[in-house]
């Protein structure tokens, strides 16, 4: 019995075949990912926005913050109110960019914007 060894056409066919499989299911995969990210951003604007609407209500240091104070430095705000596990990540959108937060409707309320849409 004799033993058959691969030629080098063979294993180029198959390297190529691989690839190919690779790049298809690797570019699937890059729309699931976007998407992924879009929701986790939506969802996350929301959670934030409550979030520091319970900041407006609640006093740090003896003193109520202000809605642009407390746009402005969100984390520190969610910190000294024990209001999240870790204020670093939750200002941050699906891609990790910081989320844009201005107060609005006379200090009352927040827009929270992404640059990633």
């Amino acid at each position: 019995m004799q033993k058959r060894t691969m030629t080098l056409l063979e294993v180029m066919i198959v390297i190529f075949l691989i690839t190919l499989i690779t790049g298809v299911v690797g570019y699937n995969l890059k729309g699931s990912m976007d998407k992924g990210r879009k929701f986790k951003t939506e969802q996350g604007k929301q959670q934030l926005h409550d979030l520091l609407m319970l900041c407006l209500n609640e006093e740090v240091k003896g003193e109520l913050p202000t809605a642009t104070d407390v746009a402005e430095r969100p984390e520190y705000y969610l910190e000294a109110l024990g209001l999240a596990k870790d204020p670093k990540k939750i200002v941050l959108d699906g891609w990790g960019s910081r989320y844009k937060i201005k107060a609005i409707k006379n200090g009352t309320d927040f827009e929270i914007t992404s640059d990633h849409k």
